[in-house]
């Protein structure tokens, strides 16, 4: 049974991986423009020059043919060289994956620690002012448009008081090796720890705290929905009467439980953050997926948003694994 579960998962992800890859290669050629038009720009072009860079980039070909030589390549793990900067697709993923990856980190990291904290204070307090305040901040956090929110907080911590940059990842005067691309590790290793430091945070803190504005809310209003139904349980009296304090009743025996449907958000919300950071990565200049791939719809680039996407979506499902294998440590239950 269990040979066979696995090998059902293994054939869902093979047609679930086909899927992605049809849908990403055929979706970007229906959107109208020509990548070699968009290349070279209102700049006179022949006949003859435009037939040979069509040639040069493979699309002269049918199109089911250039969708068979993509399928082959993507099997020999070959996902491209991008149309506009001649680099392998897979180098600019990874650059671009770390940049996105350290800014959802910190955004997940602050969405997960106060989310919890707010949805546990809030179940505490059920039905209090208290409560009904927190679950009405957690709906317009869930409700507020992501650009609009960005270019308020912009407005009023980086223009009015000053305390954040306006974009990018790090100063242009700093001066740091880029050794494992995490602008916080490699500024803490350079030749002036603190001050590049310092810098880094500034330019990640915004952003960071305008990714985590979505899950923030959903967690919030999820955890309070689970303790309250733990909250009710048998166990839960059980232990208030052995003359257990609320904090360890709470955290030892409520928390674990009530985290199973709360790991189920945070795992969707982990593969939207990678997805959906465009927005954000827009609006403060961050170099990171989510530009590279508007980017690369904009110039048309095929082999960025085709492999892009596919690779993203692989991403995603690797995490969703994980996170099964999550659900199983939080609640042995479930390994049987």
């Amino acid at each position: 049974m269990k040979q066979q579960s696995l090998f059902n998962k293994l054939g869902s992800l093979l047609f679930t991986l086909w899927l992605l890859s049809l849908v990403s290669f055929f979706l970007i050629r229906m959107v109208p423009g020509d990548p070699v038009r968009l290349m070279v720009g209102d700049m006179g072009l022949s006949e003859e020059s435009y037939n040979e860079i069509r040639q040069n980039l493979g699309l002269d070909k049918p199109i089911l043919v250039q969708y068979g030589d993509y399928i082959y390549k993507l099997s020999q793990f070959d996902f491209g060289q991008s149309f506009v900067t001649r680099a392998p697709v897979w180098n600019e993923f990874k650059e671009k994956l770390v940049a996105t990856g350290e800014l959802s980190f910190f955004a997940m990291l602050i969405a997960i620690i106060t989310g919890l904290l707010i949805g546990i204070y809030a179940a505490a307090n059920r039905g209090s002012f208290i409560d009904k305040t927190l679950m009405t901040g957690s709906v317009i956090g869930f409700s507020m448009p992501i650009f609009w929110w960005g270019l308020v907080l912009i407005l009023y911590f980086s223009v009015r008081l000053e305390l954040t940059p306006v974009s990018g990842r790090i100063s242009a005067i700093t001066d740091i090796d880029s050794v494992t691309g995490f602008m916080l590790i490699d500024a803490w290793f350079s030749d002036e720890p603190w001050p590049a430091f310092k810098d880094a945070v500034r330019h990640l803190i915004l952003p960071s705290f305008v990714l985590a504005t979505v899950p923030l809310a959903s967690i919030a209003r999820m955890t309070r929905s689970s303790f309250i139904d733990v909250l009710g349980e048998d166990y839960i009296r059980t232990a208030y009467s052995k003359g257990l304090t609320q904090k360890k009743v709470y955290f030892k025996h409520a928390l674990r439980n009530a985290l199973l449907p709360v790991v189920t958000v945070i795992g969707l919300m982990i593969g939207a953050l990678l997805t959906g950071a465009i927005l954000t990565e827009t609006i403060f200049s961050w170099p990171g997926l989510g530009r590279w791939l508007l980017a690369g719809v904009e110039a048309r680039d095929f082999p960025v948003i085709q492999s892009g996407i596919f690779l993203i979506g692989s991403l995603v499902m690797l995490l969703n694994f994980f996170i099964d294998i999550l659900y199983k440590w939080i609640n042995p239950r479930l390994r049987v």
